[in-house]
């Protein structure tokens, strides 16, 4: 990835799976916002549980959430997906992540950029994934390089920060010099979530970047969990299943993504 995009863009993965069979697999919270370019055939999304809300499109957008998505596949999946940094919102879709917070939506129905708006079609005219990467990132550089929208204050940027790391809504509020109150209604203005609601979004990113790899106990500790059973009913709240199930689920889809270069799939 272009070291100009890098501030921007936490992952842009091309992915190529085979489920062996149609299915449905989860979309987890996180605190960067989703955009998804498959290749064959649209992407169908929908909130876990709620059939009524499914969307299927060419370029899949998501903001933040803290329920899972379902998204749903024939037994095969290809494209590109992308996760962007609030302040990759900002400047790449013209747009804070507020403005995207809960939605499942689409480049055609969102209100963005027209050089993003083209991306699918000419996607889709390419063969290779070499030409394919090349053309997102040069896209997203051509956006990076117009400025995009303003970036947000210093002060929520740095709360942010301080949010993800683990620090307490009270103990940030005051390093940053505003109320909670203030502070709250400046961060939901920047992601779209309490700074409550965002601090349990990333460390369920956390969590989810290490299971499988240690001990749920472990983890729980090194996420800033009080215990595994807190890790479980986070897990459960956020996710709509326990850290057990996820990796019985969805671990070999994570596993083909990360050995691709990439992060694990959300929504």
């Amino acid at each position: 990835m272009p070291a100009a995009l890098r501030r921007y863009v936490v992952a842009r993965i091309p992915y190529d799976v085979d489920f062996g069979a149609p299915g449905v697999h989860r979309g987890l919270p996180s605190t960067t916002v989703t955009l998804v370019l498959p290749l064959d055939d649209p992407l169908r999304v929908s909130w876990a549980g709620r059939p009524e809300t499914l969307h299927a499109a060419f370029a899949s957008l998501s903001g933040l959430h803290t329920e899972p998505a379902a998204i749903h596949h024939g037994g095969s999946q290809r494209g590109v997906q992308l996760a962007l940094t609030l302040e990759g919102a900002r400047v790449l879709l013209g747009r804070p992540a507020a403005d995207l917070s809960g939605a499942l939506t689409d480049l055609d129905e969102a209100v963005v950029p027209p050089s993003l708006r083209e991306l699918p079609d000419r996607l889709h005219a390419l063969a290779s994934w070499s030409a394919r990467v090349a053309l997102v990132d040069r896209a997203l550089a051509g956006l990076a390089a117009g400025g995009g929208d303003p970036a947000p204050q210093a002060e929520v940027a740095h709360a942010l920060a301080l949010l993800t790391s683990g620090a307490r809504v009270a103990d940030v509020a005051e390093e940053v010099g505003y109320s909670r109150r203030r502070l709250g209604t400046l961060v939901r203005a920047e992601c779209g979530l309490a700074p409550k609601a965002f601090q349990r979004v990333a460390r369920l990113q956390a969590a989810r970047q290490a299971l499988g790899r240690r001990p749920l106990a472990e983890v729980a500790a090194a996420c800033g969990y009080a215990d595994q059973a807190h890790l479980t009913r986070e897990w459960t709240a956020l996710a709509g299943c326990t850290p057990t199930t996820w990796l019985r689920e969805e671990f070999p889809f994570v596993q083909d993504l990360r050995d691709d270069g990439g992060a694990d799939s959300q929504a």
